[in-house]
């Protein structure tokens, strides 16, 4: 029992973030034997149909906030959700995790290149691209066009649900959001993921599902939410470039995937491409603070 005189110890903020960051990348890691078993649709179909169930259960959907003109963009945001989903999980499929996180991060630092106010920001998705080059080594025999194309469309995806999470952001924010969006996700991720998962769903399966979900989206959401109250947007931006280190280190101690000099060569160029990014950007609106956050 805790002695009243003395107080608990703060968490601080950017413990708050690394933490989130290790559960996006730690649920992924652990995906791979769930997309063997369902494949990565199935997966996707999975993983965003029992988050979006933890999610409702945590939150009443803030339905009578939505107005008409607010359907077409919750729809794209969700529909943009579920195949950021898949996408991702079928490129881990095929090439390292680190590799995957490297290529899908090109959507929101390319998002960030071009709604800056100064030209010279388009410099970091160039430098970033080139860290890329490197990591995946396209002239090499072991370029896996297939996983390389499916991280390149969650790269698309994710700069779609920035997009579209910064046209709502002045409507709905927050967990309220993601409470209207993930079911959406699920619905979208179910067209290929119920066929593909179809006669090969257990009780071992759901429950391992229902882990992955907690994993991703529900815990870093909430870990993101908290850090961000505490650190400046910029801070947090700054910090959440990091995230394809986390890939690398996750890949290698979860999936022993031993990267090569080159390859960390590319990622420490992602990962600084995306801290200046960051500190380069401007984020006039209090709920670009979450732009970055990914239920992938």
């Amino acid at each position: 029992m805790r002695s009243p005189g003395k107080a608990a110890v703060p968490v601080p903020p950017w413990g708050l973030a690394v933490a989130a960051m290790l559960s996006v990348q730690l649920g992924s890691a652990l995906s791979l034997d769930l997309i063997a078993a369902v494949g990565p649709a199935g997966t996707a179909w999975l993983r965003l149909s029992l988050g979006a169930l933890i999610l409702l259960a945590m939150v009443r959907p803030p339905l009578r906030s939505v107005r008409r003109r607010d359907v077409p963009t919750l729809l794209a945001l969700g529909v943009a959700t579920g195949l950021m989903s898949i996408a991702f999980l079928a490129a881990i499929e095929h090439i390292p995790l680190g590799t995957a996180v490297a290529i899908e991060f090109l959507g929101p630092l390319t998002v960030a290149g071009v709604r800056s106010h100064n030209r010279r920001a388009l410099i970091w998705p160039a430098v970033a691209f080139a860290g890329v080059v490197l990591l995946t080594q396209p002239w090499s025999s072991g370029f896996d066009p297939v996983g390389t194309g499916f991280a390149v469309l969650a790269a698309v995806a994710w700069g779609t649900y920035i997009v579209l999470t910064q046209r709502i952001g002045d409507r709905f924010t927050g967990i309220g959001t993601l409470s209207l969006t993930v079911p959406v996700a699920a619905v979208t991720a179910a067209v290929v993921g119920v066929p593909q998962a179809a006669g090969h769903l257990s009780p071992g399966i759901l429950a391992a599902a229902a882990g992955l979900a907690v994993l991703l989206p529900v815990l870093p959401f909430a870990l993101e939410m908290l850090a961000l109250r505490r650190m400046t947007p910029t801070a947090f931006g700054t910090l959440m470039a990091l995230e394809p280190g986390f890939g690398v280190l996750l890949g290698l101690l979860v999936l022993r995937q031993q990267p090569s000099a080159i390859q960390v060569a590319g990622i420490l160029m992602v990962i600084l491409a995306g801290a200046a990014a960051q500190r380069g950007g401007r984020r006039p609106r209090p709920h670009e603070e979450l732009e970055q956050c990914s239920p992938a």
